[in-house]
């Protein structure tokens, strides 16, 4: 990575919005992710993440405003900018008829992933699905798919990995492992990450910043353990509560 690459946000959104029909999902959300920060986007059910992470990947076309993936406008640059971005979510199935290593071939070929074979070789011992490579996705279990959707994420190694509910699906010794991967990750590789989650304890081991959305706007944002001393709560959970039960003014809290 270059010094200019180093200096720049891996991820800059600013002004951005989205409205279906008179339903305004998000509402002038604006934010950064730094190489090698992990960014927990928290919030209720309809609290606009969803709808924010579709359009960073460019799945939906935003109201107003911008988006930047690695100094790259996505509306002007989209295939520049996502080849530096994946993506992994346990509502994104990969193709249950395909083996692992079939998945990881075809996803490979079409991220350009140079020496695919020995990446895979790297990424299927890195999330423990050697025994798996020959065996159809369909019969896995959902554990056992959420570490190849994260193998697949890998394999690129994006700039910008999304990640929504990573470890939904997964036993707690195998979610500390996945967790222990994506710190290693962001570390080591200089990526940013944009990780949703209802796990707050999991929030608040992972990311090194939160931000809190609350009908399509941004509440709240700081480092976890700041915003639970700052209003008071007892963990970030509790505060998760306070901002799902509107309980915080969005005027004085932000």
């Amino acid at each position: 990575m270059s010094p200019a690459e180093s200096a720049q946000p891996v991820l800059a959104v600013s002004g951005l919005c989205k409205a279906f029909g008179p339903v305004a999902a998000v509402q002038d959300v604006a934010f950064e992710v730094a190489p090698g920060e992990i960014v927990g986007l928290v919030g209720p059910n309809g609290a606009g993440k969803s709808t924010t992470i579709n359009m960073i990947l460019g799945v939906l076309q935003p109201s107003a405003g911008q988006i930047r993936i690695a100094g790259l406008d996505v509306a002007r640059r989209r295939s520049e900018a996502l080849a530096q971005t994946n993506f992994a979510a346990v509502y994104a199935p990969l193709p249950g008829n395909l083996t692992v290593e079939q998945n990881l071939r075809i996803f490979g070929m079409i991220y350009g992933t140079p020496r695919l074979a020995a990446r895979i070789d790297e990424v299927v011992a890195e999330f423990d699905l050697v025994r798996f490579r020959k065996t159809r996705c369909g019969v896995l279990s959902s554990g056992e798919q959420t570490r190849v959707a994260l193998a697949k994420a890998m394999l690129n190694r994006p700039r910008l990995l999304l990640l929504d509910e990573p470890t939904a699906s997964i036993d707690p010794s195998t979610a500390r492992d996945i967790r222990a991967c994506i710190k290693g990750f962001a570390e080591a590789e200089r990526g940013g990450v944009l990780w949703t989650s209802h796990n707050m304890y999991e929030v608040a081991e992972v990311c090194h910043r939160v931000l809190f959305l609350s009908r399509g706007r941004i509440l709240l944002q700081g480092e976890p353990e700041a915003l639970i001393r700052e209003h008071g709560e007892a963990t970030l959970e509790d505060l998760f509560v306070a901002v799902a039960h509107e309980r915080l003014d969005a005027e004085g809290a932000a």
